[in-house]
């Protein structure tokens, strides 16, 4: 075992020290604690000497990464490694900031979450994240729940343990963690890789939206616990998702399973869908699992069409011709609101909603406002959207009137109205 102490300095590998100031946590790897070096404070995550198996080979790969550097501001990167010590080494990456929150507590309830947006934004942090992992040629081999930390109030997401992480083809003695690994995995049948990260990928969004594991239901829940056997059988032979629209038998159980029943239809039909397919078809064809830029698209869609009901509660139209719903919350029917339409984009204005950077401009950004929608405080019933962009827009209204609407400056929403957003980006409000 390894116990550093206060003070205690350790050697770098480019031959300054890191001071030790007090012990973190410690996992099934190593031990990780909070250090002081060139000035900054970090964390360094130091293996325990037996947990490694191919210790030279994952040690070069990490002091790969470290050169290569960091694909997605998501990840806590590894920035230093440690000289060899003892037997082992380790390395060091940011600290995690205040208010972020382990997902394995979310998904014990220990952490609300703030918000569905908050959730739609987690899933859209996370899938951004591997996007950009995997254009750079890396697969992340270990996805589970323990591998990340979520900020309750707006979704913001940070990703760690990133010293699995490898070049497609290679693996560093890493197969992944029960539950959530590939069937094929399981099985022997392959190494982690792309398709496989895919798969994973697939059950964290599907817990983080039903707090519920896939492939749990009635078949799991005959048993009092889970052998390994028993595991290698459920998530990895016959795997059988919860909600396979031609089977049925290994559907949640009301008792156990409650937040998946309770949860599921509450989601769009097309969000449904995509699980489906990747918990069906995907099992067996790598091409059946959604791409990143497939969940993203389909977020994206679903962001657009949420709305916050007076309650607080958020619904989704499933598309732009529903003309109502019925909030899920309080029961309140709600009326279709107008819809902005730019380009492909499909925005419902209703109080609160967001315009985001990349719907008004040529950017990757799916995070930064550029505009909300208000209500008028001395009457309710007129609702405008606020420029929060760096650019002026130009509105023009169905009777033909134009207006300039500066950074925060606001429009009424009235059906017929185009807004030019100042480059080639234009929209119409129907």
């Amino acid at each position: 075992m390894i116990d550093l102490k206060r003070n205690e300095r350790i050697q770098i590998k480019n031959g300054s020290k890191a001071e030790v100031i007090q012990k973190i946590g410690e996992g099934g790897q190593g031990a990780v604690y909070k250090v002081h070096y060139a000035r900054e404070d970090y964390a360094m995550k130091l293996y325990f000497p037996r947990s490694i198996k191919k210790k030279n080979e994952f040690y070069s790969n990490l002091e790969n990464n470290i050169v290569n550097g960091s694909p997605n501001e998501s990840f806590l990167w590894p920035l230093y490694i440690t000289e060899m010590r003892n037997g082992t080494f380790g390395y060091l990456m940011r600290l995690r900031p205040a208010g972020y929150e382990d997902f394995s507590k979310i998904l014990t309830a220990k952490v609300q979450m703030n918000s569905d947006m908050a959730i739609i934004n987690a899933a859209l942090h996370l899938v951004n994240a591997f996007k950009d992992l995997h254009s750079k040629g890396y697969s992340y081999q270990d996805l589970n729940d323990g591998n990340f930390f979520i900020n309750p109030e707006n979704g913001d997401v940070l990703i760690c343990d990133n010293d699995n992480v490898a070049p497609y083809g290679q693996n560093v003695g890493v197969d992944g963690k029960s539950r959530y690994i590939a069937p094929e995995v399981v099985t022997g049948k392959s190494r982690p890789n792309v398709h496989t990260d895919r798969f994973s990928l697939a059950v964290v969004l599907f817990m983080l939206f039903f707090r519920g594991h896939p492939f749990e239901g009635a078949k799991t829940a005959s048993h009092c616990c889970l052998t390994e056997q028993l595991e290698k059988e459920y998530y990895g032979v016959h795997p059988l998702f919860c909600y396979d629209p031609k089977d049925e038998s290994n559907r949640p159980v009301r008792g156990i399973h409650n937040n998946v029943i309770r949860l599921w239809n509450m989601y769009p039909r097309y969000i449904q869908d995509a699980f489906i397919k990747v918990f069906t078809a995907g099992i067996k064809d790598v091409n059946e699992r959604l791409t990143e830029r497939e969940w993203t698209n389909i977020l994206l869609r679903y962001r657009n069409s949420t709305i916050k009901c007076s309650c607080g509660c958020y619904n989704t139209f499933e598309d732009e011709k529903q003309e109502k719903l019925t909030c899920a919350d309080c029961g309140v029917e709600i009326n279709r609101p107008l819809v902005l339409t730019i380009n492909k984009n499909k925005i419902f204005l209703y109080p609160e909603t967001r315009l985001y950077t990349y719907q008004i401009e040529d950017s990757q950004d799916l995070f930064q406002e550029a505009g909300m929608v208000i209500i008028n405080k001395a009457n309710k019933s007129l609702w405008g959207l606020k420029n929060l962009s760096k650019r002026g827009w130009i509105v023009e209204y169905s009777s033909g009137e134009q207006k300039s609407v500066p950074y925060g400056g606001v429009l009424f929403l009235l059906k017929g109205t185009k807004i030019f957003f100042g480059n080639e980006y234009s929209g119409e409000i129907n």
